[in-house]
C-alpha cells in the first residue's frame, strides 16, 4: 500500500523553511520513506546545496530528486514569485525501489546525443522527469521515447526558475546540477495514473487534413484551410470569437484508430497565423495528412471544466503538480487553483509540485511537451 506525505514552508530563511517541511514530512511518513522530491522558489536557490545535505542526513530517502523553480506547489497552496519550499515523500509498500536518473545531452555526429537513459523492460514504468530548458532537448528524449515500444510513461516538467543557462539547480541524491536533466524512474509494480489537462474545449467540428505541407495547414476537409476557419470564426458565438482572438489553438488527434475523439484525445498546438498568399493556416506543429483536427480556444473556465473533469472522482496516496507557469492567477485570477483541485484527491495535503517553463505528460498513449498544460501524477492508494 502506498503512502504519501508533503510539507510547504513559506519561510525566507532556508533553514528554517527546511526545518518545517521536514517536520511535517517527519511527522506523517517517518524516516527512509523510498523516494522524495524537493522543490524550491529561486530565493532559495543559493541555499539549495545545504538543504539537500540536511534533507538527506535526516530524512533518508531511497531517491532524492527535485529543483528550482520561480513558484512551488505544497497542499493546496501555490505559492507564486515569493519564498517557498515543498517536500514530497512516499513510500511504495514493498512495490520495488526507486532508481535515480541523471540525463545529459552531448553533441554528436547527428546532432545532440543523449546519455543516461535507463533500460527499461517489458513491464510498464513511469519515469518523473525534471529539465533544464537551457541545456536539454526535452522535446527530443520524448520523440525517441515514441519510437520505442511504449512501455515507459514520462511525466515531468522544465524547470523554470532562471533566465538563462546555468541558473537553474536539478537535485538528484547528494548532487545539484545546473544542466541536463534528473528523474526518478519509479518501480514496476506501483500503480501510478496520470491526468494531462490542456484547458482547452473544441470548437467547430473535427476534419481531417487533406494537404499540408510542415507546418503549414493547406486544406481541411478538401477545402482551403484558411476560409474554412474565416468560416468557423464566423459562426461562433461573440464570447467564443473574443476567446479566438485573445488566441487560437488546434488539436491533433494523437490515436486516429479510436471511432470517436473526446477530451484527452487531441494534442493542443497554437495557431500561428495565416498565410494568405496560398490560403493556408501556419500552426506550431507539423500535421501529416489524414489527421483529424479541431480548432480550440482557452480560458479560466474551459481549463478549470477540463481538470475537474479528468480528475473525476480520483482518490490518490499522493500526487505531483506540474503546472505551467501562465496558468495560476495568470489564468484563473486567483491562486492554488490547480493545487486545491488535485489536493483535493488526496488525504492530509499530500501534494506537492511546481510551475514549469513547458510540462511533460503522455496523450494518447505517448509523452508530449505541452505548454499551458497541469501535467499530474496521481499515486494510487
Amino acid at each position: 500500500m502506498t503512502s504519501c506525505a508533503a510539507g510547504l514552508s513559506a519561510h525566507p530563511l532556508a533553514t528554517q523553511a527546511t526545518g518545517e517541511v521536514l517536520g511535517e514530512v517527519l511527522e506523517r511518513i517517518g524516516e527512509a520513506p523510498d523516494l522524495a522530491v524537493l522543490f524550491a522558489s529561486t530565493a532559495h536557490t543559493g541555499a539549495v546545496e545545504d538543504i539537500v545535505a540536511t534533507v538527506r542526513q535526516i530524512l533518508r530517502p531511497g531517491v532524492l530528486v527535485g529543483c528550482t523553480s520561480a513558484s512551488v506547489v505544497g497542499g493546496a497552496q501555490e505559492i507564486e514569485d515569493a519564498p517557498a519550499l515543498s517536500l514530497f515523500a512516499a513510500r511504495f509498500g514493498g512495490a520495488g525501489p526507486a532508481e535515480p536518473v541523471r540525463l545529459q545531452a552531448f553533441p554528436g555526429a547527428d546532432g545532440l546525443a543523449i546519455w543516461g537513459l535507463p533500460e527499461v523492460g517489458p513491464e510498464p514504468r513511469t519515469l518523473v522527469l525534471l529539465t533544464d530548458p537551457f541545456s536539454f532537448p526535452a522535446d527530443q528524449l520524448l520523440d525517441g521515447l515514441a519510437e520505442g515500444d511504449g512501455a515507459l510513461t514520462v511525466l515531468g516538467g522544465l524547470a523554470a526558475g532562471a533566465r538563462g543557462p546555468g541558473g537553474n539547480r536539478l537535485v538528484l541524491d547528494g548532487a545539484v546540477h545546473d544542466d541536463g536533466a534528473v528523474g526518478v524512474l519509479l518501480p514496476a509494480g506501483l500503480a501510478t495514473t496520470t491526468v494531462v489537462s490542456q484547458g482547452c474545449r473544441p470548437i467547430g467540428d473535427p476534419m481531417v487534413v487533406t494537404r499540408s505541407e510542415g507546418t503549414l495547414l493547406d486544406e481541411l476537409a478538401s477545402e482551403p484551410a484558411l476560409p474554412r476557419l474565416q468560416r468557423l470564426i464566423g459562426e461562433l458565438t461573440d464570447a467564443e470569437r473574443t476567446l479566438a482572438s485573445r488566441g487560437l489553438h488546434i488539436g491533433r488527434v494523437v490515436d486516429e484508430r479510436k471511432a470517436t475523439f473526446g477530451r484527452g484525445d487531441f494534442l493542443v498546438r497554437n495557431v500561428l497565423g495565416a498565410v494568405r498568399e496560398r490560403d493556408a493556416v501556419a500552426v506550431g506543429d507539423e500535421i501529416e495528412i489524414g489527421t483529424t483536427v479541431q480548432f480550440q480556444v482557452r480560458d479560466a473556465v474551459s481549463a478549470d471544466d477540463d481538470l475537474r473533469a479528468l480528475l473525476g472522482g480520483s482518490e490518490a496516496a499522493g500526487a505531483l503538480l506540474f503546472t505551467c507557469s501562465g496558468r495560476g492567477t495568470h489564468l484563473f485570477g486567483r491562486p492554488h487553483h490547480d493545487a486545491a483541485l488535485v489536493d483535493a484527491t488526496t488525504p492530509g495535503s499530500a501534494t506537492a509540485g511546481m510551475a514549469c517553463a513547458g510540462e511533460i505528460g503522455p496523450v494518447g498513449g505517448r509523452a508530449f511537451l505541452h505548454g499551458f498544460t497541469a501535467s499530474v501524477l496521481l499515486f494510487d492508494p
